[in-house]
């Protein structure tokens, strides 16, 4: 009988499913324990090739893996992989699609274990052809084994139980829970959005993950939204847009990142909702993330913004301190270096847009552990880190606040320089002094010169009156809603720490 791949531990490393970087779990063969879905693959395709074939081309000779919907067929050398591919790949695939359903993929490999457990027979011929005696040496073994481990070493899907919950993402945390813990949520579609670096797909991911472990039997489908958009154009220009309805608008969940790629892209954003309207109307869950909320989306339709505000909408905002120094003592415990517990506050401290410029702060004191092999202290820490901390700096300018406020508002950047005095224009104007006057340190005359020629007085004014805005919790109307004028600020200002 063939060997059947299992993840140790009972650990979930599944692929992404449709797409994307496939990633395979650390593996040990079993024979002839294997799972329900594995013995039924088999037997259909005991079936469909006849006892004799199945015996002479299948059973000792290979060996199969499956995950998610994707099925690997081990063979011992890359001649066998491409005469099974001829062969028998649409019979597998037939065998698969009726266990695993009609999105499955076949894929053919050569197999370092079959290609040392296999017994060897100089005489067996394919097909008239003399079949290529596979390595016996101990090197070329290893070689194949290194050679295959390369291949296979892929996408590593994040958990939720890596993830430090904070007050900047608590709302988003227990939703993907809720999401996890009950396939009838209250909510559908769940959206995240916010900032580079703040989680979400590191939640997405977890989501997945979490429901490959707990629920084999579900279709559930994690991929971009640039993925999605390839695989459409694919079946256009093939002809196979059936089969891609088909793979997409029958999954039980489907989660997808990063649909801000859809803007501007009408065929494809008509796809998707067609595709989001027919998994929805049957009680099928969709998970989405993007950088700005649906509002803000100015290219993407408009029964599409609404369909994903008919959910839920989870705003997920950059750590705060406290959170931050959870987040590195976290990500410091699962590496091999020692560092006191001052350099990961310094770390915390200094390094405050996101979780990626964390994760390379600390990635620089690793590697200095590894060349000294001494503890990485606070000084040590500050001296390592200050080039980075240099080459991170950014220098704000008025034309960067004008654009940034310009972008939220929906107007023009000669609107704010103009001499209109509405709400709609006013508004904009005198949060974009305020941020030039706090960001780019400008002197008064200056940033009143930059917005229409106005004097220093006008300037003042302006941050005065933002300042008591802030401190009583007023609000401003942006895009039809309400805003406090500090989420306002604090949207602009993630947007020039990024930009």
């Amino acid at each position: 009988m063939p060997s059947f791949r299992t993840s140790q531990g009972g650990e979930d490393r599944s692929t992404c499913a449709f797409g994307g970087s496939t990633m395979q779990p650390d593996t040990i063969a079993f024979a002839p324990m294997f799972t329900s879905a594995e013995e039924q693959i088999l037997r259909a395709l005991a079936t469909a090739v006849g006892d004799h074939a199945y015996q002479q081309w299948f059973s000792g000779k290979t060996s199969l893996t499956v995950q998610d919907d994707e099925i690997t067929i081990g063979v011992a050398s890359p001649f066998l992989a491409d005469w099974f591919q001829k062969k028998y790949r649409s019979t597998v695939r037939q065998a698969a699609q009726s266990v695993l359903g009609p999105s499955v993929r076949v894929r053919f490999e050569v197999d370092p274990d079959v290609v040392s457990g296999q017994i060897q027979n100089s005489g067996s011929e394919v097909e008239g052809e003399q079949q290529p005696s596979p390595p016996t040496t101990k090197p070329a073994r290893e070689a194949a084994a290194r050679s295959q481990s390369k291949r296979r070493r892929g996408r590593r899907f994040s958990d939720l139980s890596d993830f430090v919950k904070g007050p900047c993402n608590e709302l988003a945390l227990t939703a993907a829970h809720q999401i996890c813990d009950s396939a009838d949520a209250n909510f559908n579609p769940l959206f995240f959005h916010g900032p580079v670096g703040t989680g979400k797909t590191h939640l997405l991911e977890g989501i997945y993950r979490r429901l490959r472990r707990e629920n084999r039997d579900m279709q559930v489908v994690y991929l971009t939204s640039e993925a999605f958009a390839n695989y459409f154009t694919d079946a256009l220009r093939n002809h196979t847009l059936p089969s891609f309805r088909q793979r997409f608008r029958t999954v039980d969940i489907l989660l997808v990142d990063d649909v801000d790629f859809l803007e501007g892209k009408r065929v494809i954003q008509e796809e998707f909702l067609h595709t989001f309207k027919q998994l929805v109307s049957h009680g099928r869950q969709v998970v989405l993330t993007g950088n700005k909320h649906p509002r803000l989306s100015t290219k993407l339709s408009d029964e599409l913004k609404t369909r994903f505000l008919s959910g839920m909408v989870c705003r997920m905002e950059s750590p705060g301190a406290e959170t931050r120094k959870q987040i590195v003592f976290h990500k410091a415990r699962r590496l091999s270096g020692r560092f006191s517990d001052d350099a990961l506050d310094f770390v915390a401290d200094r390094f405050r847009n996101n979780v990626r410029e964390l994760e390379g702060a600390l990635n620089c004191l690793q590697t200095y552990f590894c060349m000294t092999g001494k503890r990485v202290r606070l000084a040590t820490a500050q001296q390592v880190l200050a080039d980075l901390e240099r080459d991170c700096i950014r220098v704000i300018r008025m034309a960067d606040v004008e654009e940034a406020v310009c972008n939220l508002f929906g107007i023009e950047a000669a609107c704010l320089k103009s001499s209109k005095r509405g709400r709609t224009v006013s508004q904009p104007r005198m949060l974009a002094m305020y941020l030039a006057r706090k960001h780019t340190h400008a002197a008064y005359s200056e940033i009143g010169g930059y917005f229409g020629g106005r004097n220093h007085s006008t300037v003042i004014s302006a941050e005065k009156r933002v300042d008591a805005l802030v401190t009583g919790s007023a609000t401003i109307q942006v895009a039809a809603q309400n805003w406090r004028v500090q989420d306002i600020l604090d949207t602009l200002e993630q947007q020039l720490r990024v930009c």
